[in-house]
């Protein structure tokens, strides 16, 4: 198993929120056209450049990649083109198996993989939905945000609240069956009332995937400025938790799998039995056998220990007991590319950083950390650290399992330094 991830670090204009690292276009088109041309002919060689260094310290060459995943920056800012070379080379290294069938304008993969492309809604017209039909995507991850034009306004946000209903609409129309779609609250200001209205829009949208995450203050950013300045003001902890317990019930009762904190998966085979709990965060894990068909397996990957490869500026890859970073630098990154350089720094995972690693993306998901996988050294030591978090009520060991309670997602932060090694 091995997910690949690709970086692309275009964007029309910034969010005064994001910390991800992006560049705006040049004003001149020629400009933005060059820069964009330069960067997909880098990723490409990058990865031909990473497959021929795998192949000089193994025998075999990698054929195993379970996902694909276009981030950014906003990847729907590439041309078809772009697109259509960026997919050709990833079958050209990593032999997915690519079926393109020019009679009915469409495309496939001879190997089951989730492919996943980042969009900003405005992004979304007609003639890029049906460009996706010559593409192998078969996952849309989109960033709604809000369907408050006033606060994607505050945000900075391109689209509007209508755009967003005008994409899905469209991505239906050209067979795209696995939507996922981000939502933000706590913005200042807002009221409890108001974020449900939120979530009711979001779930009239019947889309299979939904990311949730309160407001974030990230150093550097804009939006972080404006809370130093006291112009802005965070949530208080009680409306915090009311609003993620309403978005825990709510999705819930519309028949959503809580399969990490942040991220739901619509049940395939819903009951009208079901009911919302509020005695344990993994309640849907135990309640259905059969996980949601919709869980996002790439980003499934970083929270159960499954190796990647990133590739683009600022992208980072993980395999083999190593963890590397390429430089977050659009010009720094072509040109080493350019030079027939990887562009990266290396650290070799140490087991103290793997543990601590493990407590960090395991405990966020529902089923939580597989106590069978460490070492009796690491087991003692956790379940050690873990039996007064257990006796609050924050933590449950279940068959063999380790995981946050309902109670310990709204500490999540705290149990998980609790239990680090240091």
């Amino acid at each position: 198993m091995l997910g690949l991830y690709i970086h692309i670090p275009f964007c029309a204009s910034r969010c005064i929120y994001c910390g991800f690292y992006s560049t705006v276009p040049a004003k001149k088109k020629d400009e933005r056209l060059s820069v964009e041309e330069q960067y997909v002919n880098a990723i490409c060689h990058e990865m031909e450049m990473r497959a021929e260094k795998d192949n000089e310290m193994s025998d075999e060459r990698t054929t195993s990649l379970t996902s694909i995943y276009l981030g950014g920056g906003t990847p729907s800012q590439l041309s078809f083109e772009s697109l259509k070379k960026i997919f050709q080379t990833i079958d050209k290294v990593y032999h997915i198996g690519l079926a393109w069938d020019i009679e009915n304008n469409s495309c496939t993969t001879t190997i089951p993989i989730e492919v996943t492309m980042e969009c900003n809604p405005d992004d979304v017209t007609e003639e890029f939905a049906q460009n996706l039909r010559s593409l192998p995507i078969n996952r849309i991850s989109m960033g709604a945000q809000t369907f408050s034009d006033e606060r994607l306004r505050f945000l900075h946000r391109r689209h509007t609240a209508d755009e967003v209903e005008t994409a899905v609409m469209r991505l239906r129309s050209v067979n795209i069956k696995n939507i996922s779609v981000d939502l933000m609250f706590g913005f200042p200001n807002e009221t409890l009332e108001e974020w449900k209205e939120d979530i009711d829009r979001l779930l009239a949208l019947d889309i299979e995937h939904i990311s949730a995450y309160s407001l974030m203050y990230e150093e550097g950013t804009p939006l972080y400025r404006l809370l130093q300045a006291g112009k802005v003001k965070d949530m208080d902890d009680e409306l915090y938790r009311q609003m993620y317990d309403t978005l825990i019930d709510r999705l819930a009762e519309a028949g959503y799998e809580q399969y990490e904190i942040s991220n739901f998966a619509k049940l395939k085979v819903q009951t009208s039995k079901f009911k919302p709990q509020t005695s344990k965060f993994n309640v849907q894990c135990s309640k259905f056998k059969v996980q949601s068909p919709y869980r996002s397996q790439h980003n499934s990957s970083y929270w159960h220990n499954v190796p990647y490869i990133g590739i683009g500026a600022a992208a980072h890859s993980y395999s083999n007991g190593k963890r590397s970073w390429n430089v977050a630098d659009t010009k720094a990154y072509i040109a080493a590319i350019q030079e027939n350089k990887l562009p990266c720094e290396e650290e070799i995972i140490e087991a103290d950083t793997h543990y601590n690693d493990m407590i960090m993306t395991a405990l966020r998901t529902c089923e939580g950390i597989d106590l069978s996988t460490l070492s009796a050294e690491y087991r003692t030591y956790l379940m050690h650290l873990a039996k007064p978090l257990q006796q609050q009520g924050l933590l449950k060991e279940e068959n063999g399992w380790l995981h946050l309670t309902r109670e310990g997602i709204y500490v999540s932060d705290s149990v998980m330094s609790e239990l680090m090694k240091v």
